[in-house]
């Protein structure tokens, strides 16, 4: 039971939201009541034109309140005559502007249990806030989409357009044979009404979007730091908080005007390009360059520092010198117990944990954490694993292949006598805490799968060390799977315990002394 509305939470696999069965429209009786927040900046007649078609909406009027925001209009927005029964305009909160800014504000006010955030040029049929909300009365977690077309401005005023919307089709006033199709929608036709999508945030890009008000502000909002492509940026971090997208086509609607992007498809790309490339690290394709970082991490590499310096050194150099560069490795250790005031330096008994505190508090790269988060969200990966075992070099980019390849969202490797590791997936582990799993595991394996694996897969075995120093072994490419006629880099840090027999006869806490004894002299 939430909000007084008995909820069933079956777990949906991946986006898959068929399990679901959402009333007819017209044959249900609505309980959530909604908050329409509508960030505007000028656009006065349109603004109207969005208003009068709300006031027909088929959804209860006492369920409904309507939150104009005015992100600084000059000269400042007015409510026209025709407005829903509960609208107020309020000025965007001070000390910033832009479409989240002002979206934030409004949502901040909002007292309904669902938000629906809508474009101030924007004109919806008369079902359109019932299809979406519908949703929201079956599970908790959902964010749905509304359709939209594109339409040049119509000449009529709105007490006319309400006049149609209430008592006919709006139809009758925009030839949508003319209209302007959405790329969004051809995306969602195509992959099965996104229950087949592997990527379904990448449709939620509209002017007509719903969800719980916890949800909206379960991930923080929209970034105001983020002035195009906001609403993408806002749906990925969504998707990594476990929601299911449900697009919903019988809630119609014309957006008035042609899209920025599609009047100069070169520039606006340009705009999003570096925005998205920060925030949204499964963009690969906009984190080409080398040498980078970026401000979300591909991977976070978790490790419980339960080793000597040394060895954990070493497991944070091979983490950080893999294939896959945008990494994250934090060290979890009861960092904020250490007693600070004077002390013995040589006789601390926290003298190796002081020691890695100064070699690794200094680095961005680094985080020193007492526990781990309960997800890595944003960043879309969690590797964690023992010191004892290192990264190989192209380690980290098997596992993320290996859970790409069929959408799981755990990756087990049985690492012999040192235990295992695992790469979890943030969405799936999101999935299962709004899910309120008790089991983790069992959730994920029944919303994304849980896949296992050896370690030879993901730590590819190579010949011992060749006699002349630094030739390097024959191996693997840095692509998963792939052979190569050049080798690769040998390891700094020799393979584990598992492994030992196809290597030189020598103990694994020998080797690793000796590789991180080589290391340092270099």
């Amino acid at each position: 039971m939430t909000g007084g509305v008995a909820i069933d939470r079956p777990p949906i696999r991946h986006n898959d939201y068929s399990p679901l069965d959402p009333p007819p429209l017209g044959g249900w009786d609505p309980s959530l009541s909604v908050s329409v927040v509508i960030p505007a900046y000028g656009g006065q007649h349109r603004l109207d034109l969005t208003l009068a078609a709300l006031a027909a909406q088929t959804y209860p009027g006492h369920l409904m309140e309507v939150i104009v925001v005015d992100d600084g209009s000059d000269p400042p927005l007015r409510l026209p005559e025709i407005v829903p029964q509960n609208t107020r305009l309020v000025a965007a909160a001070p000390g910033g502007w832009g479409i989240a800014h002002a979206l934030n504000s409004g949502a901040a006010l909002a007292e309904g249990r669902i938000i629906q955030r809508l474009d101030a040029d924007m004109v919806l049929w008369r079902e359109h806030i019932e299809a979406l909300a519908r949703w929201h009365h079956l599970s908790d977690y959902l964010v749905t989409i509304g359709a939209k077309k594109f339409v040049e401005d119509p000449v009529l005023s709105p007490s006319q357009l309400h006049e149609r919307a209430r008592t006919g089709s709006l139809e009758d006033v925009f030839d949508l044979s003319k209209a302007l199709a959405s790329s969004t929608e051809q995306t969602i036709f195509r992959t099965d009404g996104l229950r087949s999508s592997r990527n379904p945030y990448h449709v939620c890009t509209g002017p007509t979007v719903s969800m719980r008000r916890e949800t909206f502000h379960a991930v923080g909002g929209v970034d105001p730091g983020v002035l195009r492509g906001e609403d993408t940026e806002f749906a990925y971090r969504l998707a990594t908080h476990g929601v299911v997208f449900v697009p919903d086509m019988a809630a119609r609607a014309v957006h008035l005007g042609i899209p920025a992007q599609r009047r100069d498809r070169q520039r606006a790309v340009r705009a999003v390009a570096p925005y998205l490339a920060h925030r949204v690290p499964l963009r690969r394709d906009l984190r080409k360059d080398r040498g980078r970082r970026w401000l979300v991490p591909y991977v976070e590499v978790v490790l419980h520092v339960d080793a000597d310096e040394r060895q954990v050194r070493g497991a944070v150099n091979a983490a950080l010198e893999g294939s896959v560069a945008d990494v994250l490795v934090t060290l979890v250790a009861p960092w904020s117990r250490l007693p600070e005031g004077r002390r013995p330096v040589l006789g601390d008994p926290s003298f190796e944990l002081r020691l890695l505190r100064e070699h690794f508090a200094h680095d961005e790269r680094i985080r020193l954490a007492d526990e781990v988060s309960p997800t890595p969200g944003p960043t879309p990966f969690r590797y964690t694993g023992p010191v004892s075992v290192p990264l190989g070099r192209d380690s980290l980019e098997r596992m993320i292949a290996a859970i790409q390849d069929d959408r799981s969202g755990l990756l087990v490797v049985d690492l012999g006598d040192e235990g295992s590791a695992t790469l979890e997936r943030a969405e799936a582990l999101g999935r299962a805490r709004l899910l309120g799993a008790d089991d983790v595991v069992t959730s994920i394996k029944a919303t994304h799968g849980v896949r296992h694996g050896g370690m030879a897969e993901f730590w590819p075995v190579r010949p011992a060390p060749s006699a002349q120093e630094g030739r390097p072994p024959s191996g693997l490419s840095g692509k998963a799977g792939a052979p190569s006629g050049k080798a690769e880099p040998p390891s700094r840090v020799p393979p584990p315990p598992s492994m030992g027999r196809l290597t030189a006869p020598r103990s694994w806490r020998g080797r690793l002394r000796a590789a991180i004894r080589t290391f340092r002299a270099g």
